[in-house]
């Protein structure tokens, strides 16, 4: 499993202008990284530089605008069509300005920042996002809704995400919070703290994030400090279905002093669902609360 970027803790910035003025005057959004972008109208030829920017852009229908995207994004599957520009940390830049964008978005805690310097010097729009929390999941689809000139789509969009986040909430709110230990790499066994959107959708779907006061955004945990913590729910994060992770999840089954392995509450999760600040988030959230209080939804 691939290992997880860095995080940069920048807060999403709110847009300054909500509606188009008009092609004379054009319109000006403030970014993540705090800087005016100045669009002259909605952007026609758009590059992602993230998988989640590519999910978000097709959510709100705008898959035929998008010229280019990376190497990792596989979906909605017709993406993996379009043109390649690299990925997060080794993106092709001649590449990029030969799709000839008129704009290009980007994250805080994935690209690199030599490239914005690059694409600004070849006169190319960079619009910057840092989605840190599922609320700003949401908050980040309505912002690329408004910049990208359909507002309407974005919202309506949001009002379905925000209204399932909310049926979660009110099932999962009034019960006892389970002590859940989430995995995200086999070797070394690596796990996350409060600073993460994985936090953040534990929390969400009911439980208490072992790991949440580690000092180290992705801590490395030993199988005995995990059975010192004694978890209820175990969550292995990934792709696979019958490989490694699978026999992860054995290995677990051997740890009987742990109650989550007593219980048989030792669980796989697609990767794709909890790593990516998409709208699929959402899926994943849903999935993780019924693994964290499958009474809740029978």
């Amino acid at each position: 499993m691939e290992a997880k970027p860095k995080i940069a803790l920048i807060i999403l910035i709110t847009i300054v202008t909500s509606v188009w003025p008009g092609p004379a005057s054009g319109a000006t959004f403030m970014d993540a990284l705090d800087r005016e972008i100045v669009l002259p109208r909605p952007p026609e030829r758009i590059i992602a530089l993230a998988p989640n920017l590519t999910e978000i852009l097709y959510a709100l229908g705008l898959g035929e605008k998008v010229v280019g995207v990376t190497n990792h994004c596989n979906y909605p599957p017709e993406a993996s069509l379009k043109p390649k520009v690299g990925s997060y940390v080794n993106l092709n830049v001649e590449k990029i300005i030969s799709l000839s964008p008129h704009l290009v978005i980007g994250t805080v805690d994935g690209n690199e920042r030599i490239i914005l310097d690059l694409l600004q010097q070849a006169e190319i729009k960079v619009f910057f996002v840092n989605p840190r929390t599922v609320q700003q999941v949401i908050d980040t689809i309505q912002t690329l809704g408004r910049v990208c000139g359909v507002p309407g789509s974005a919202q309506t969009l949001a009002d379905r995400l925000t209204n399932r986040v909310d049926h979660v909430l009110r099932r999962t709110g009034p019960r006892k919070k389970p002590l859940v230990f989430l995995q995200i790499q086999i070797q070394p066994i690596m796990t996350v703290n409060k600073n993460t959107f994985h936090h953040d959708i534990i929390r969400l779907a009911g439980g208490m994030n072992m790991a949440a006061e580690e000092p180290i955004t992705y801590p490395r945990i030993s199988i005995e400090e995990v059975i010192q913590r004694k978890p209820e729910v175990i969550l292995l994060s990934s792709m696979e279905r019958g490989g490694r992770f699978e026999k992860a999840r054995q290995d677990w089954l051997k740890w009987t002093p742990i109650p989550a392995v007593q219980n048989n509450r030792v669980h796989l999760i697609d990767s794709d669902l909890i790593d990516r600040p998409s709208p699929r988030l959402i899926d994943g959230l849903e999935i993780m609360a019924r693994f964290i209080h499958p009474e809740a939804f029978n």
